[in-house]
């Protein structure tokens, strides 16, 4: 006998949890669906981004930054902290403690909100039924009037270097090292590349990361990316461009890189290998093979703008559809599909995204760049402001990077917000505010901002829109 709900969600990572609990609290009787287990075999919502992503990776960025400031910045703040030692098994107990607080949370929500969970593995076999098969291979089938495919998405795995688990990982492998490893590579010089090269970086490893494309960070404004590519460098990185991977060659205790570039082929070797070359979505076995389920030659299924795929009352969110594999972006469509199917407008803003990587110094931006505009043939007006001449940076000795605001020429609204520096994870929230209420640079110039604040950069980057910029004195700009 079926168990009934009116709707069930396949999938409890940010779009999933999310869309059950917005469900829930509109009325709904709900049922959520996760097969991840933990390390110790319990079941974990939160999908790859609590367990082996977002989560883990700030928790280890974190440590390790706090680790590379007292062993390089303290000093300088009149703080010696002695012999400096490096305890990874603690910092790697105390990534799994902030995981299994927040996951332990979502369950605590879950209970709240009377969403029912089951831990298994979900399958769409008709349009309202889903059958659930657990750890144990017990089978328990659910029915409902609405379903919600949310399953995420995985780590790509080159043909020619497989994940071995031990030299060659993926991304969740890289968080999950008991040793540093003394050479370390890394295929992609993406988010993931990044983040995770820096926080071995940090802890003592040479780290060459290999990219195949000639540009470095070519979603990110180029100005943005020719200094992050330039910190980055200094920090330890390195980086190169323009080198396509052609073998990988694992042994018991290393790994042989093959690639080439413009100018000859080299071999590398390294003690572990990360591909982190982007992430596909979990979309096979989803669902029985005679409904048919529409899904593109990327994986992707593909919906309309209600969220609704060919299938009638079937939805899917989040990874599992085209666009930003970011978190947020599925939490917003997670609730956008709740409302829709209780009869209620809601719409996501795909142009005004925020999107972060966060090495130090922070990347961020959202809306269009230069190029972009350039392009398009849009007329737009440029200021920038560097941390460098903002008081707080100064103090808290954070000094590289900059803020850059485009405004479209005629009407002064804000295109494009791009900052490299110190929190600007925290800072490109105001510019996604800021351009969500169609603000010109204008509005923002005559906003006061707190001082001294490292927000003041982004307030003298919307004054220098207009050349006005009281903390240097740039020379007259014209528009583009």
């Amino acid at each position: 006998m079926s168990e009934q709900y009116e709707v069930i969600v396949i999938g409890a990572g940010p779009a999933g949890y999310v869309a059950a609990i917005r469900c829930a609290q509109l009325g709904f009787n709900v049922a959520c669906i996760d097969d991840y287990l933990d390390e110790r075999g319990k079941p974990s919502p939160g999908g790859t981004c609590l367990n082996v992503g977002c989560i883990p990776s700030k928790a280890l960025l974190e440590s390790s930054h706090h680790y590379q400031q007292a062993g390089k910045q303290f000093a300088e703040h009149g703080i010696g902290v002695g012999q400096l030692a490096l305890d990874l098994a603690t910092m790697q107990r105390r990534k799994q403690k902030v995981v299994r607080d927040l996951t332990g949370g979502i369950h605590a929500l879950f209970k709240a909100n009377q969403v029912a969970f089951y831990a298994g593995r979900g399958t769409l076999k008709q349009h309202n039924q889903v059958e659930v098969i657990d750890h144990e291979s017990n089978t328990t089938t659910l029915q409902a009037e609405h379903i919600i495919l949310a399953s995420g998405s995985r780590p790509v795995e080159l043909p020619f270097a497989p994940f071995d688990d031990k030299q060659v990982v993926d991304s969740t492998g890289a968080l999950a090292f008991d040793a540093v490893p003394q050479r370390l590579g890394i295929i992609g010089a993406g988010v993931i590349g990044l983040e995770l090269g820096s926080v071995w970086q940090r802890l003592g490893s040479e780290v060459v990361v290999l990219e195949a494309r000639d540009t470095f960070l070519p979603d990110a404004d180029s100005a943005i990316a020719k200094q992050a590519n330039k910190l980055l460098g200094q920090q330890g990185l390195d980086i190169r461009l323009g080198s396509k991977v052609k073998n990988v060659n694992p042994t018991k205790n290393s790994v042989k890189v093959s690639y080439s570039n413009e100018q000859d082929e080299q071999t590398l070797t390294f003690d572990k290998l990360i591909v982190a070359v982007g992430r596909r979505p979990n979309s096979e076995s989803l669902c029985a093979d005679d409904l048919d389920l529409r899904i593109d030659e990327r994986g992707f299924v593909q919906v309309d703008d209600h969220y609704r795929t060919n299938l009638e009352k079937v939805y899917a969110v989040g990874d599992l559809i085209p666009g930003p594999m970011l978190a947020h972006k599925g939490m917003e469509e997670g609730m956008a599909v709740a409302e829709r199917i209780a009869g209620q407008f809601a719409e996501v803003d795909y142009d005004n995204i925020p999107f972060v990587i966060y090495t130090h110094p922070e990347i961020a931006w959202t809306g269009r760049t230069e190029q972009q505009l350039k392009d398009a043939g849009i007329d737009y007006t440029a200021g920038q402001f560097p941390f460098s001449a903002n008081g707080r940076a100064r103090a808290a000795g954070e000094t590289d990077g900059l803020i850059k605001v485009l405004a479209e020429a005629r009407t002064d609204r804000v295109l494009g917000v791009h900052m490299i520096g110190p929190q600007a994870s925290e800072l490109i929230g105001q510019a996604v505010i800021a351009r969500a209420f169609a603000t010109s640079a204008e509005d923002l110039a005559l906003t006061m901002f707190a001082h001294p604040t490292l927000s003041e950069t982004f307030h003298e980057a919307a004054l220098d829109v207009a050349d006005r910029a009281i903390h240097r004195a740039p020379p007259r700009k014209k528009q583009h």
